[in-house]
């Protein structure tokens, strides 16, 4: 059985009513502090994308610091991120501007943490380079293992205006990758701030809450962003069976 916490968009940097980002790294730092100190062990800690508010190599350092735990921590980038001080901060990488694609092997299951970021837009795409990288990976190695395939925009709405007209586009070619890999369990992002569940390409689709802000539905008064809303995570579940099963957590305060 293989457990991982999922959380995501903690937008270190966010510049809320002039208090230059504490607040989003307090926030950051209280989802982090708990998962420290859960009594058990996490296989991995998935955070999937706008780590950085502006992209700044500044942030990125905070990044460094804030997700420093004792469980392992994947990450990927999302469309508040740049590439270059991603690659030379987090990384120890030289600069460069092509997608920051991961594969990362777990007990039991191959994790690819893709990156589906446009530079210098909202919105999302997996480009040919990356589905190319994720096909030839989920055909190789350890093809007997199931695969969770992580990434930061949803490729489908969520009946969320504002956060749909900012999805993954070209969802057509991530379709057809994952329709030849049954070993794909299901598909985790981020990016919407608001926890929620649906499919995609015949597989869970599980979006992790936002860390720093939660966006609200229309039938609760949205779409708006919430700041007073605590700071949420997910818990993933993958079985023997390569069953996953999701629970999602409200943070408490330390």
């Amino acid at each position: 059985m293989l457990t991982i916490a999922h959380l995501s968009d903690i937008h270190l940097g966010q510049d809320h009513r002039r208090d230059r980002g504490t607040r989003a790294r307090r926030r950051a730092e209280r989802v982090m502090a708990y998962l420290d100190a859960l009594p058990g062990s996490l296989d991995a800690v998935l955070v999937t994308g706008d780590l950085a508010d502006h992209g700044l190599p500044a942030e990125y350092e905070q990044v460094a610091e804030v997700l420093k735990s004792r469980h392992r921590v994947l990450i990927c980038p999302g469309n508040h991120d740049s590439r270059a001080p991603y690659r030379e901060v987090l990384l120890g990488e030289g600069p460069g501007e092509s997608p920051i694609n991961r594969l990362h092997q777990l007990p039991g299951a191959d994790v690819l943490m893709l990156d589906s970021s446009i530079p210098g837009r909202p919105d999302g795409l997996l480009d040919e380079e990356t589905l190319t990288w994720l096909d030839a990976e989920l055909a190789g190695g350890r093809t007997e293992l199931p695969a969770l395939v992580a990434f930061h925009h949803p490729p489908v709405e969520l009946s969320v205006p504002t956060v749909d007209g900012i999805r993954q586009f070209g969802e057509a070619g991530l379709a057809r990758v994952l329709r030849r890999h049954p070993r794909v369990a299901a598909l985790l992002c981020g990016h919407s701030h608001t926890p929620a569940a649906t499919t995609f390409a015949g597989l869970p689709l599980l979006v992790a809450p936002g860390v720093v802000s939660t966006v609200t539905l229309p039938c609760e008064g949205g779409p708006g962003i919430s700041l007073t809303h605590p700071p949420m995570l997910a818990f993933h579940v993958l079985d023997g069976d390569r069953r996953l099963t999701t629970h999602y957590r409200v943070v408490p305060e330390n």
